[in-house]
């Protein structure tokens, strides 16, 4: 069993605070992806029904001999099944197509859609006992806010999202959101952690210096930033030396220095604006 440090969801759920992302892998890459990610001492996959993956990662892990009570499986549904009716054979399917029995994570993908019939299914799922934890991806403070209150109404008992999944690294660090996610005990997963490369994030001036004086590449120290605020990390790599050096976070620790030299690096602009209405009209072009 992997010693990798977990966080407690709101409903006494550990979940792994690192773990292994697929977006935008094929079939093969995200096989042995999860293969060489489990056999490392991962505990966490994370996957999705638009990722088109999901079946590839279930083959991974029963190839993995990792047994399943020790992975933690995260799934989400597309906006196209984001309705009462719809959501719970989305989730028949996703489970279907990893050829698992339950999920630790079930997650409503995007803030758009029937979103207030879909989580009545996910409410029913989980206090079935068909998922572990419930929660969503995609919803700023505004949108969650509006989320939990409007249950509140909808629903006759008040079941609030255990995580939210959204896009946070040093220069998108979400902080006006995790002030809510804080407020209503909903744990932060970022996706994204490494800004999709952009920002010249491997060559920043600060984190290299940080990593320098750590001994350690600018993706651990990112990784390890994560970490250390209690965000759930899901880097994604089909490389695996990657994989290995992207699980070697916990021998060291930033400095409350280093840690405010990174906090400045924010810019609060997201690489994927989900308030564009281009994008959004693009996310309902899509199936899944």
């Amino acid at each position: 069993m992997s010693d990798i440090p977990m966080i407690n969801l709101s409903n006494g759920t550990k979940m792994p605070i690192l773990g292994l992302g697929v977006f935008q892998m094929s079939d093969e890459d995200a096989e042995q992806s999860v293969v060489t990610a489990l056999q490392t001492g991962y505990r966490s996959i994370d996957t999705a029904a638009s990722y088109g993956n999901e079946a590839a990662v279930g083959r991974g892990i029963r190839k993995s001999g990792v047994p399943r009570k020790e992975i933690f499986i995260t799934s989400k549904m597309w906006i196209g099944n984001a309705s009462y009716e719809k959501a719970k054979q989305a989730y028949q399917a996703s489970l279907d197509k990893l050829r698992i029995d339950y999920l630790d994570l079930y997650l409503i993908h995007q803030p758009y859609g029937d979103i207030f019939g879909a989580w009545k299914a996910l409410v029913e799922l989980y206090e079935a006992g068909k998922v572990k934890a419930i929660g969503v991806s995609n919803f700023n403070g505004a949108k969650l806010t509006n989320f939990i209150l409007t249950n509140r109404k909808v629903l006759d008992r008040d079941v609030v999202p255990m995580v939210n999944q959204i896009e946070t690294h040093p220069f998108n660090q979400e902080v006006n959101t995790r002030k809510i996610m804080e407020e209503y005990g909903i744990v932060h997963e970022g996706w994204g952690p490494f800004a999709e490369g952009q920002h010249e994030i491997f060559t920043n001036e600060i984190l290299s210096e940080i990593a320098k004086n750590h001994g350690k590449s600018i993706g651990q120290v990112v990784l390890r930033w994560h970490i250390q605020r209690g965000i759930v990390a899901i880097p994604k790599s089909t490389h695996k030396e990657r994989i290995e050096e992207n699980f070697n976070v916990f021998d060291f620790e930033l400095s409350t220095g280093d840690m405010a030299k990174i906090t400045k690096l924010d810019t609060g602009r997201p690489l994927v604006d989900h308030e564009d209405p281009i994008f959004v009209n693009r996310l309902f072009s899509r199936l899944g």
